[in-house]
């Protein structure tokens, strides 16, 4: 019984980052937009962007050892494990349970997502196009890649580029430790917390339909920053989600925990799967997870 939880609880995993994402890729005139000025405040807040975007780390890929922790509903699971990303291309998590050996993966990548039971040798891999949710709920690789890098993102883009910074609005205040940067993308509002001093992200929050019966929230929050070359990299990523559209899990928390932070570059970026893995519907492992 044991063995089965990895797999239904890194489809819970997918479930949880499907609504991270943004209810349409493509980008809306209706974005509210602090446009560059020549007035003394505008300038200051395009300063303080530019201090909050150049704290994104040089590197093109991070590997590191986690402890994994995943809670839904009154059920939890917490696992050590590796996290690996390289940008643009992947985003990977690996359980290994004591140490020991792998048995449970999930993988993004640009084109597909990939959720591996090695215990069991079963496999999901689908494009997302053809997983409803994801398409219901606009997956966007890019968001979900700005979260775990710690980075500023806008819907639809692949990167935010120091041209963009005028998108979003800055709430200054002189007396206030953090400074709160906020966009608002169709029926959603995005919010990031930094730190005034150093320009750190301390949280992103992504809500809409706080009022009907859509309703989800997500809020990611970042601690216990440590150096990665030159820039500085949260070592703590906690994930929360309220929802009511998720059967009998109305919140969801993901915990990540990182240690031995390495930028090595050499390693594959898309896992091959063995011949003697059975791939299963992902219809199937939903309707468990919605069950839960």
């Amino acid at each position: 019984m044991r063995s089965k939880k990895y797999l239904i609880f890194l489809c819970a995993s997918t479930l949880f980052l499907a609504s991270c994402g943004t209810s349409k890729t493509a980008t809306s005139s209706k974005d509210s937009i602090s446009h560059i000025g020549s007035s003394k405040e505008e300038k200051n807040n395009i300063e303080y962007l530019r201090k909050v975007y150049d704290n994104e780390v040089y590197t093109n890929a991070i590997s590191s050892k986690i402890k994994f922790t995943i809670s839904a509903g009154k059920k939890d699971l917490s696992v050590s494990g590796s996290l690996k990303m390289k940008r643009d291309e992947v985003i990977r998590i690996q359980l290994t349970p004591f140490g020991l050996m792998e048995a449970g993966r999930l993988e993004f990548t640009k084109d597909y997502v990939l959720i591996m039971d090695r215990i069991n040798k079963e496999y999901i891999k689908t494009g997302y196009e053809n997983v409803e949710f994801l398409e219901k709920n606009g997956l966007d690789f890019y968001t979900l890649q700005a979260l775990f890098w710690n980075s500023l993102f806008l819907p639809g883009e692949k990167r935010v580029t120091e041209s963009m910074l005028g998108r979003f609005e800055v709430n200054y205040e002189e007396n206030a430790q953090d400074v709160a940067i906020s966009l608002k993308h169709q029926d959603i509002n995005y919010q990031w917390l930094t730190d005034k001093t150093n320009g750190h992200i301390k949280a992103v929050n992504m809500s809409y339909g706080l009022n009907t019966s859509n309703m989800a929230n997500v809020n990611c929050t970042y601690s216990a920053f440590m150096p990665l070359g030159a820039k500085m990299f949260p070592t703590d990523i906690l994930l929360k989600l309220k929802t009511n559209l998720i059967k009998n899990i109305s919140e969801l928390s993901m915990d990540i925990s990182i240690s031995n932070m390495d930028t090595s570059e050499d390693w594959e970026t898309q896992t091959e799967i063995s011949s003697k893995f059975k791939q299963v519907s992902l219809q199937e492992v939903m309707n468990k997870v919605m069950g839960m």
